[in-house]
């Protein structure tokens, strides 16, 4: 076990240096910018930080992973194929697990840190002012 995670851990950490390295920087600001997009939208329509509301809210969990797996889907599917590819050519064998693993961090992981500070940013920007009295 503690060899296969040696194996992972070196695997994932080779990419970043290997060949088709600007995926790891392209993913993640794909991730990014629909992140924003729909962080601007929460904001506008006055709904509570996403990923907080996932943890927080069963009640509504549901429907933002899935609307949020609807918005990061296509993105999700290009960092496994681009890993399935890497690990063809480099490694010329592919680990399922590695795979997942890379695209979850790659796609997932950016878009959940992103959109509820982003809703929180666009709530004070939008927020117009109070008269004074």
């Amino acid at each position: 076990m503690r060899d296969m995670l040696m194996r992972i851990l070196m695997n994932v950490t080779d990419r970043v240096g290997g060949p088709m390295t600007f995926r790891i920087v392209l993913q993640p600001m794909m991730a990014a910018l629909l992140a924003i997009i729909a962080g601007v939208k929460d904001a506008r329509t006055g709904r509570p930080p996403y990923f907080w509301t996932i943890l927080t809210d069963p009640g509504q969990r549901a429907d933002l992973v899935r609307e949020g797996w609807k918005s990061i889907a296509r993105v999700f599917f290009l960092a496994i194929i681009m890993d399935v590819i890497y690990q063809v050519i480099v490694l010329r064998w592919v680990y399922p697990f590695e795979v997942i693993l890379v695209a979850i961090l790659l796609a997932v992981v950016p878009y959940l840190l992103i959109r509820g500070p982003v809703n929180r940013l666009a709530n004070r920007l939008l927020r117009k002012p109070e008269a004074t009295q």
